[in-house]
């Protein structure tokens, strides 16, 4: 029996993943508007670290929960700080609506990266675990071929 790789890691049900994230990502927003009054690149960068842990969390059967938290986790943050004080993401006198387009407007670097990284852990993850799956249920396996004959 051989170790267990990174990408066969993750054994966490999807729905407490997506909880760490959240908590994990507001905690990131706490301290970024503690150090400063916006949000800048050290939410992005946690942003992305989070992306990239709970892809690798997640057990195989919650992947699709993982696949599409990115994008609704960026829009949730943006969305609580524009009910809160739009401040901090556009003009005082934005509404609602205009604040959360502007903070995902600047924070779109941060999301195509964190969701590619995700994605492509999700794939990956996918494409591991499958293939001792193959070998094991008596596909063919490739061999090179007997050059004694002939």
């Amino acid at each position: 029996m051989s170790a267990r790789t990174l990408w066969e890691e993750g054994r966490q049900p999807g729905h407490e993943v997506a909880a760490l994230a959240a908590a994990l990502t507001m905690t990131a927003v706490s301290i970024d508007l503690l150090l400063d009054s916006s949000l800048s690149y050290f939410f992005d960068l946690c942003f992305v670290a989070i992306c990239l842990a709970v892809a690798l969390a997640v057990r195989p059967r919650d992947f699709f929960t993982v696949g599409v938290l990115p994008p609704l986790l960026l829009v949730t943050v943006c969305l609580l700080l524009a009910l809160a004080d739009t401040d901090v993401l556009a003009r005082p006198d934005d509404s609602v609506v205009q604040a959360t387009v502007t903070g995902l407007a600047h924070h779109m670097v941060a999301l195509t990266v964190g969701y590619a990284l995700c994605l492509s852990v999700l794939v990956v993850r996918q494409c591991v675990r499958r293939r001792p799956d193959r070998q094991r249920a008596g596909a063919p396996v490739a061999t090179q071929p007997d050059r004694r004959a002939g």
